[in-house]
């Protein structure tokens, strides 16, 4: 279990971070194309996203219990603060810059809408990597 649990959320982990990096790389350096295509692979990998995010979190509470302490409470407050940044920004988000850049609407709304993915992508990624730094310190924890 302890196995599947540090795989999936390393897996969440690295596309939550590519999404972000391809997504700036190719905002800065890419043309219209290149940028439409990279948010349709992000778009159509946010499932694989979002089941790596559920793996991480039932195998915490079957490792854990759903009413942890202490540094693992911290770490359920992240991961749900995560959860809810995917699903009510990024999620949407994804699904609005993948048809607008099919189009070719690169408007400012479509612009606004990449800065406010990017900062919430930003904030994931620090969230899941100071969750995987806890996880690290808490497996090498030597018990009172």
């Amino acid at each position: 279990m302890k196995r599947i649990h540090k795989t999936a959320a390393i897996i969440a982990f690295l596309l939550i971070v590519s999404f972000f990096s391809s997504s700036l790389l190719t905002d800065i350096f890419g043309d219209y194309d290149a940028i439409s295509q990279v948010k349709n692979t992000i778009l159509y990998s946010v499932g694989l996203l979002v089941i790596a995010m559920m793996t991480t979190g039932i195998t915490a509470n079957k490792l854990y219990g759903a009413k942890a302490q202490g540094a693992l409470a911290v770490k359920q407050k992240r991961m749900k603060v995560a959860a809810a940044n995917g699903v009510v920004i990024l999620i949407p988000a994804a699904i609005f810059l993948a048809r607008w850049s099919a189009a070719g609407q690169f408007d400012s709304v479509y612009w606004t809408v990449q800065a406010i993915e990017l900062i919430a992508g930003a904030t994931n990624a620090i969230l899941l990597g100071l969750n995987i730094r806890d996880g690290i310190r808490l497996s090498y924890a030597k018990p009172r």
